[in-house]
C-alpha cells in the first residue's frame, strides 16, 4: 500500500515511521523544508524507553512530487487541515482513501469540503508522541487506534488500513460508530492538553495535583454535558478514562504542550473551544472551557 502522511510532526513521524518499517510505501510531506530534509538525509529517529532506532521514510515538502497515494492520512495541525486537502489532491486516484487521525472536532468537515465524503474514512488514535527535533520524535505513550467508515459500515478497506496498522505495530480495531470514538478522543484531549499547557506539566504530572484534577474533572463534565445533549451515546465514565490515558502518556508533554514550548499556534479552537461552539448552538453554559480557551487564546496572542 503507498500511504502518504500529511504532517510529519510527531504523530505522523511516528505512525509514518511504523509503517516504513514494516515495508509499506510511504511518504511523509511537511511544509517545513528543515523536516523534509533531515529525514531524507539521515532517517527518522524514534526512541522508546532509552532505546532509538532510525528508520528510511521518503519525505518532502512538495506533495506533486509523490505519485498517486492509495491512502492519505491527515496529521497536519486542525487549523491546516482545509489547506493539506487541497495540496493533498493532487495524489487522488480513483481509489484513494482519505483518513485524518487528528485532533478535536472539525476536521471531517475540512476534509469534505476538497473531497467526495465517500472517500473519507475517520479514525482516532491514542499513541503518544514528542517532537524532539528535526528528523527526531519519541514514542512516549502506546494505546489503541480506531478507523471506520461515517456510515458504521464495514468496508473491504477499511479492512485492509487496519490489517496494515496491526502489522505495523500499530494496534488498530474497525468501529462501526467511530464518531462516538471521536468525541471519546476530544474528552481525553479537552481533559489533558490546555491544563497540560497552561502548567507546564507532562501528561502523568496532572494527576499528581488535587488543583489539576479538579480542573480537568470540570473541563470533562462540561464536554461530556454538551455530547449527552447531541445524543451522543457515552458509555462508562469519560474522566476515569481521560486519567486512564494521562497516566499511560505519563512522560508525554501533549501536542499542545509541545505548541506552548515552541511559542507555536495551538489546536485550542478544535478541542475546548470546540465544546465551546457546541455549546453555544444548544444554548449551554460551560465556563471552565470558555476560560480554559480564553487563557490560551491569550498566550498564543503573545508569541
Amino acid at each position: 500500500m503507498k500511504i502518504v502522511i500529511m504532517g510529519a510532526g510527531a504523530m505522523g513521524s511516528l505512525f509514518g515511521g511504523l509503517l516504513a518499517l514494516s515495508e509499506e510505501e510511504v511518504w511523509l510531506v511537511d511544509i517545513r523544508q528543515e523536516q523534509a530534509d533531515a529525514i531524507r538525509s539521515t532517517g527518522l529517529t524514534i526512541e522508546e524507553k532509552g532505546k532509538k532506532q532510525t528508520i528510511r521514510v521518503n519525505a518532502t515538502s512538495d506533495a506533486a512530487s509523490v505519485g498517486k497515494a492509495d491512502l492519505i492520512i491527515f496529521f497536519v495541525k486542525a487549523y491546516h487541515t482545509e489547506k493539506a486537502s487541497s495540496d493533498a489532491l493532487v495524489l487522488q486516484k480513483k481509489s484513494t482513501v482519505f483518513l485524518t487521525l487528528q485532533n478535536g472536532l472539525g476536521n471531517e468537515e475540512a476534509i469534505c469540503k476538497q473531497v467526495d465524503p465517500r472517500e473519507v474514512i475517520l479514525g482516532v488514535t491514542n499513541h503518544g508522541a514528542t517532537f524532539l527535533g528535526p528528523g527526531r520524535i519519541r514514542h512516549a505513550g502506546r494505546g489503541k487506534t480506531y478507523v471506520g467508515e461515517l456510515d458504521g459500515t464495514r468496508t473491504d478497506r477499511v479492512t485492509r488500513i487496519a490489517q496494515v496498522f496491526t502489522k505495523a505495530g500499530i494496534e488498530t480495531e474497525i468501529s462501526s460508530n467511530i464518531q462516538t470514538l471521536v468525541w471519546d478522543k476530544l474528552f481525553i484531549n479537552v481533559g489533558i492538553n490546555a491544563v497540560a499547557a497552561l502548567t507546564g506539566l507532562k501528561n502523568g504530572r496532572l494527576l499528581d495535583y488535587p488543583e489539576t484534577l479538579r480542573v480537568m474533572e470540570a473541563l470533562v463534565s462540561e464536554a461530556v454535558a454538551v455530547a449527552r445533549k447531541k445524543g451522543i451515546p457515552i458509555e462508562g465514565n469519560p474522566f476515569e478514562t481521560v486519567k486512564a490515558v494521562a497516566e499511560a502518556t505519563r512522560e508525554n508533554r501533549c501536542s499542545m504542550g509541545q505548541d506552548f514550548d515552541n511559542r507555536r499556534k495551538t489546536e485550542i479552537d478544535a478541542i475546548n473551544g470546540a465544546v465551546v461552539r457546541e455549546a453555544e448552538r444548544l444554548n449551554m453554559s460551560v465556563p471552565y472551557n470558555q476560560m480554559i480557551t480564553d487563557l490560551v487564546k491569550v498566550i498564543e496572542k503573545n508569541f
